[in-house]
């Protein structure tokens, strides 16, 4: 068994996010959110008989707002500031080009591997799942700790329980 060459090491992401940040003009480099104290909640039920609540980041796809298609360059116009919430029965046209991915390493042409709805429509029929929500939710990506904590997470949360979640599955791009 040989190593891996020198050149093949992990993307060192946290590094080039706080970069990112400070070529964006902020004054301080990104400050990544880190709890002391995590909750943990069993599931109440086995998944096999819970309903989820499938959340993504992938923003719907915005006619006349710039390549937002697969290998797109970082497009900021094309994404959400609003959480948002569609339907489970049909797989949306939603995409990633607003959020900040690897773009050397990935294409981003499977859009299973960034919103996996029919694979969870799939896992529905198998049993694994007991069953979806009507809606999925869209979680913003304005990179707002605060708004995040303060806004959405409290409106993806309103939704999911109006929605009878038992468990949620967030997708992050």
């Amino acid at each position: 068994m040989a190593f891996a060459p020198d050149h093949d090491v992990p993307i060192p992401y946290m590094q080039r996010t706080r970069d990112y940040y400070v070529a964006l003009g902020y004054a301080n480099p990104y400050r990544w959110a880190h709890f002391a104290d995590v909750p943990f909640t069993p599931l109440a039920k086995p998944l096999a008989e819970s309903r989820l609540a499938l959340i993504t980041t992938a923003a719907p796809y915005q006619p006349g707002g710039g390549g937002q298609g697969p290998g797109a360059q970082y497009n900021a116009a094309a994404q959400s500031y609003k959480v948002y919430s569609d339907g489970t029965d049909a797989v949306p046209d939603l995409r990633i080009s607003h959020v900040g991915y690897d773009r050397i390493h990935t294409t981003a042409e499977d859009p299973n591997s960034w919103f996996p709805l029919a694979r969870l429509r799939e896992c529905v029929k198998a049993g694994r799942i007991g069953a979806l929500t009507p809606r999925f939710h869209g979680a913003p990506t304005n990179r707002s700790q605060r708004v995040t904590m303060e806004a959405d997470a409290p409106a993806l949360l309103q939704r999911c329980r109006e929605d009878g979640a038992d468990v949620a599955l967030l997708v992050p791009n």
